[in-house]
C-alpha cells in the first residue's frame, strides 16, 4: 500500500468518524442549540475530511479541482446556515438550556 492511499484512508475514516459522532449528537444532545452544534461539526469537519480524503485519492486531476470547489462552498455555507438557523430560533423565543436548568432535572 502506498503512503497516499494510507493517508487518504485515514482522512476518510476520520471524516466518517466525525459524521457518525455528529449523527449520534443530533439524537443524544439535550436541546436545539446543542444539536445544531453537532450538525455543524458534522457538516463542516466530517464532510471536509471525507472530501479531503477523496482529493488525495484523486491526485492532481480535474476531479480534485471540483472537490476543492465543493469544499470552499461547504466551508462558506455550512457555518453561515447554522448561524442563521440558530439566530432565527433565538429570535423566535427559543432559549438554550443553561447549567442551572440542567442541574434541576
Amino acid at each position: 500500500m502506498e503512503l497516499t492511499e494510507i493517508f487518504s484512508w485515514v482522512l476518510l475514516l476520520a471524516g466518517s468518524f466525525f459524521c457518525i459522532v455528529g449523527g449520534i449528537g443530533l439524537i443524544r444532545l439535550p436541546d436545539f442549540f446543542a444539536r445544531i452544534h453537532g450538525a455543524g461539526i458534522t457538516d463542516t469537519l466530517g464532510a471536509g475530511l471525507v472530501l479531503a480524503g477523496l482529493m488525495v485519492q484523486a491526485g492532481l486531476t480535474l476531479v480534485t479541482v471540483k472537490l476543492v470547489m465543493v469544499v470552499v462552498i461547504l466551508l462558506l455555507t455550512g457555518p453561515t446556515a447554522t448561524h442563521a438557523v440558530a439566530r432565527a430560533a433565538r429570535l423566535a423565543g427559543l432559549k438554550p438550556v443553561t447549567a442551572e436548568e440542567n442541574s434541576d432535572a
